[in-house]
């Protein structure tokens, strides 16, 4: 797993690996998801789907979640020490 934080929105973003392919999702904005190939795909996909997501929710009169959720990536060595 991935994690990030989108710079273009402020959004954490949850990136993970499905052997195959990638998905990802934003915990703060319930519902915006999206897969790739790759995990460049993958981030742009989720880049479109954050300003697509904010537009439905503008376009239907709801509002935007702020961005709350903080994400961490720690380093693991792999041989365990």
């Amino acid at each position: 797993m991935v994690t990030e934080k989108s710079n273009a929105s402020g959004y954490a973003v949850i990136f993970e690996n499905a052997g195959r392919n990638w998905s990802a999702y934003v915990p703060d904005l319930p519902g915006c998801i999206t897969t790739g190939k790759t995990l460049e795909d993958t981030r742009k996909n989720i880049a479109e789907a954050i300003q697509a997501h904010i537009a439905f929710l503008r376009r239907h009169g709801d509002p935007v979640p702020e961005p709350t959720t903080r994400a961490a990536l720690r380093n693991r060595r792999l041989n365990g020490k």
